[in-house]
């Protein structure tokens, strides 16, 4: 007679309870080797780069010594020096955040020594700058024997810098001392929140550091110098500690808006170039985002923007960053989408939608008289102009036209209108083109941006169907606009650890910009209570609860 599981459960309870016991021991044991091997290796990891970053940091101090020595100021010397100082830079951040992560996991363990790096001792606040004193609380009684004989001994002072808008501060924090007359216990406030562990920067200066790097698109080193001519001197590898910090503190945030984002129906993805320095040359890495923006469906779900960074451009990091999700995806025709679009896809294959922006552009470019006119006046060779671009461009203005009439309406009401009034523009326009295309040579210029579209005209024409589809993928292309415009004034990320920590603040404040909230002043305000804040209410200050707490707190600004 075979044996079944249930025949090995044995009948009696004390039996049972020591069954259950041995079990839960194991599992502990298990958890506790899981946790004593995530920590070990968070310390080595630690370790490695604090490593690199002092490395890099003497390599950076030998360098501006030989140039100081040797006279070296040609353009090409300094901007060598900008580009060690952006490696350190990143470095720097890394290192710190990595200590915070190791910090973090030896807590879970007591069999691993948390890990401290090595920082070069601080220089003090300088001494023109007014001090402001807040005295915390004194306690009313001792907190050894609860007697209420106490008298001051003394007091503790952390300084925490802070900027108001065009002027510093150093805020002094005074937490008095008091013993108790009855048991000569001594009694004090507990220190402040800083916003980051072993933080020195206030929450309004930490949040203008990262949103002048992520949001102004300032390096470190040009943010030093300004701070160093308004008469408060910050190095380089101090501003990079706490860049590093405020992503490692801001990671929880960055977890949340992923989440939004990736509980879509219909997303918007692109992707740009950024440079990224490498040994002895400049690599191009990606940057890649998804935008959640509901709005011209009337959706009532905040907008929201998440950003990832890569290496190079192939099609498995997509397939990696919507690995669990499925809807449609609005995007350009890049080929490395298709793994998403796969038939046989788990959880489900991606419904591709097209831009017909990205296909009026190739159009256009046929058709722009201007830009032809320009380049002529300039003495270049001016492009082509065809009457038949001109044409297609007009087709396909009318269908933007009625898309604007449309937008916020629900998605029902759009999908009418669009029966009604696109379904015969789009049947006329794609018979106009095959009969167009079919009059012209294969390597003509209008046939290839013909083919372009016929080619994948099922995913064109999928808007028709589906209200909830916009006719173009702009809300990618505005997310990603900000990165272009800071490629003229960072030049390049210093590593891939920079460029996936450029990518969560990218989210943070590309999110608050589409909620139409201040960047900075959200970040300062987050910044200031996520210290304390419970971890099981951090949607309390995602953008857009965090604006609706605003116009309760100040109804007038509604």
């Amino acid at each position: 007679m075979v044996a079944t599981a249930q025949d090995a459960v044995p009948d009696d309870i004390g039996a049972l309870r020591a069954a259950l016991a041995a079990a839960l021991a194991r599992a502990e044991d298990e958890a506790a080797r899981a946790a004593l091997v995530e920590a070990e290796l968070a310390v080595a990891r630690a370790k490695a780069s604090g490593d690199a970053a002092l490395i890099a940091h003497q390599d950076l101090t030998i360098r501006k010594l030989q140039r100081a020595l040797h006279g070296q100021s040609s353009e090409r010397s300094a901007r060598l020096h900008e580009q060690m100082e952006l490696t350190f830079e990143e470095l720097e951040s890394t290192a710190t955040q990595d200590e915070i992560a190791a910090e973090q996991a030896a807590a879970r363990t007591t069999e691993v020594a948390p890990y401290v790096r090595k920082r070069p001792a601080r220089q003090p606040f300088p001494e023109h700058l007014p001090r402001e004193r807040v005295v915390e609380p004194a306690p009313a009684a001792c907190h050894c024997c609860g007697g209420h004989r106490l008298r001051k001994l003394g007091e503790d002072i952390t300084e925490t810098l802070e900027v108001v808008p065009r002027q510093w501060k150093v805020i002094q924090h005074v937490r008095e001392k008091f013993t108790c007359r009855d048991c000569e216990a001594i009694s004090q406030a507990p220190a402040p929140f800083h916003a980051t562990p072993r933080g020195w920067a206030g929450p309004s200066l930490l949040a203008m550091i990262l949103f002048e790097k992520f949001g102004q698109h300032q390096p470190l080193n040009r943010q030093a110098e300004r701070y160093a001519r308004e008469g408060v001197p910050l190095s380089l590898s101090t501003l990079a500690d706490q860049v590093g910090a405020g992503a490692a503190a801001l990671m929880p945030l960055f977890k949340r808006l992923e989440a939004h984002v990736l509980a879509a129906s219909r997303l918007h993805g692109d992707d740009t170039t950024v440079p990224v320095l490498a040994k002895g040359k400049t690599d191009t890495g990606r940057l890649w985002t998804y935008v959640r923006d509901d709005r011209p469906f009337g959706g009532a779900d905040p907008p929201a923007a998440v950003f990832y960074y890569s290496r190079d451009r192939r099609g498995e990091h997509p397939a990696a960053h919507l690995a669990g999700w499925s809807g449609i995806l609005q995007a350009d025709a890049f080929g490395g989408y298709g793994d998403l679009y796969a038939t046989g896809r788990q959880p489900a294959p991606v419904l591709e939608a097209s831009c017909w922006a990205h296909s009026r552009r190739k159009v256009f470019e046929l058709a722009d008289i201007e830009a032809a006119a320009r380049k002529k006046a300039r003495g270049d060779k001016p492009n082509l102009v065809y009457p038949l671009a001109v044409e297609a461009v007009k087709r396909i203005d009318a269908l933007f036209d009625i898309e604007r009439e449309i937008n916020g309406l629900s998605p029902a009401q759009r999908h009418a209108v669009r029966q009604e009034r696109s379904v015969p523009l789009v049947t006329e326009l794609e018979r106009w083109m095959i009969e167009t295309r079919d009059k012209l040579s294969r390597g003509h210029d209008l046939t290839k941006a013909f083919n372009y579209m016929l080619r994948r005209w099922p995913s064109f024409t999928r808007f028709l169907a589906d209200g909830r589809i916009c006719l173009s993928n702009n809300a990618a292309e505005r997310a990603l606009r900000g990165i272009a415009l800071g490629r003229k004034s960072w030049l390049f990320c210093g590593s891939d650890r920079g460029g996936q920590r450029a990518a969560v603040l990218y989210s943070l404040i590309a999110s608050a910009k589409l909620n139409d909230i201040d960047p900075q002043a959200w970040l300062a305000d987050i910044l200031a209570r996520i210290a304390a804040h419970p971890a099981q209410r951090i949607d309390d200050l995602l953008p857009w609860n965090w604006r609706s707490a605003k116009l309760r707190t100040h109804p007038a600004a509604a």
